[in-house]
């Protein structure tokens, strides 16, 4: 997936700075979004970034400008449930996982 996300916006993976390992929600991080960096795609400020794994060299940061996060975002699938029963499976899930008690009430009722 990064590889076709790259690829749409034209970015060449080698020239992308190598990112730690251990960069906290795949890269997410304030401190590189200080209007320093350009963006990688078109050389404005970056206000937005990410890492991305890269076969071979790892991973790399993906600091983009604001136009190039959201076509970068809209490129990819969301991760939201999109339907009820979805959004109910997620929470019985979470609810499970923290070994709590789970009651969710509809307007047709109590639905488990």
């Amino acid at each position: 997936m990064d590889a076709d996300l790259l690829r749409a916006l034209a970015i060449d993976a080698a020239d992308l700075e190598p990112a730690p390992p251990w960069a906290p929600y795949r890269g997410t991080s304030t401190a590189r979004i200080d209007g320093s960096r350009p963006c990688v795609s078109c050389g404005q400020p970056a206000r937005a970034t990410r890492v991305v794994d890269v076969p071979v060299l790892g991973p790399r940061w993906l600091d983009t400008c604001r136009d190039h996060f959201l076509a970068a975002a809209r490129l990819l699938p969301s991760r939201m449930p999109s339907t009820a029963e979805e959004i109910v499976a997620d929470l019985r899930e979470a609810a499970r996982e923290a070994g709590a008690d789970l009651a969710i009430v509809t307007d047709d009722g109590v639905a488990g």
